[in-house]
């Protein structure tokens, strides 16, 4: 990789939040709202999509019975602050979300956007970060009992056929895919 290459890397991890280098411990990273905004708007798009065809969306172990009160941007930094995680954790949440989503067929709606992200954010910090809490804590940020964390982590896993190997490239392209809806938004 170039000197070019590394710099233009290291630039687009800065403006998402992901270069460990922000102003305070409680300051939320970019990458939060841009990963929040860009999840509504899927929801958005998916919701109106189910509600004007025949397509119905399977209900899974992910779907509660009606959307928490808490909108996602605030879910997701409620999970960053509780957690502990790393920014680079959120976005490997994000990819292995995308990944659950398109190997399922899947639709994320507001129904089952919470959990899963409690869950792709779980399953994210125990394979990227040094330190992570156990599923009795990410329950109770998350707001569902023990048991359930439990189960939604073991379908989950199930759901992503156990790939959770992010790559680099991968990795980079995700990053750029986030820092362009950051500008476009």
């Amino acid at each position: 990789m170039t000197l070019k290459s590394k710099a233009v890397e290291s630039e687009i991890y800065a403006s998402l939040g992901l270069d460990g280098k922000q102003k305070s411990v409680s300051e939320t990273p970019r990458v939060v709202s841009i990963i929040s905004a860009l999840l509504q708007r899927t929801i958005n798009n998916n919701e109106k999509l189910l509600t004007g065809s025949n397509k119905k969306n399977a209900v899974t172990i992910f779907h509660g019975s009606k959307a928490p009160n808490i909108n996602i941007q605030q879910y997701l930094e409620r999970i960053f602050k509780y957690s502990s995680c790393s920014p680079s954790c959120l976005v490997a949440a994000y990819i292995y979300l995308e990944r659950f989503i398109q190997r399922t067929g899947a639709y994320l709606t507001s129904l089952n956007v919470h959990r899963l992200l409690i869950t792709s954010s779980m399953v994210a910090a125990k394979v990227l970060d040094d330190d992570c809490y156990n599923n009795a804590y990410y329950a109770r940020v998350g707001g569902v009992s023990t048991a359930e964390m439990n189960r939604l982590e073991m379908k989950f896993l199930f759901g992503v056929d156990f790939r959770l190997h992010v790559t680099a490239e991968d990795f980079l392209k995700y990053s750029l895919q986030l820092q362009k809806e950051g500008l476009d938004s």
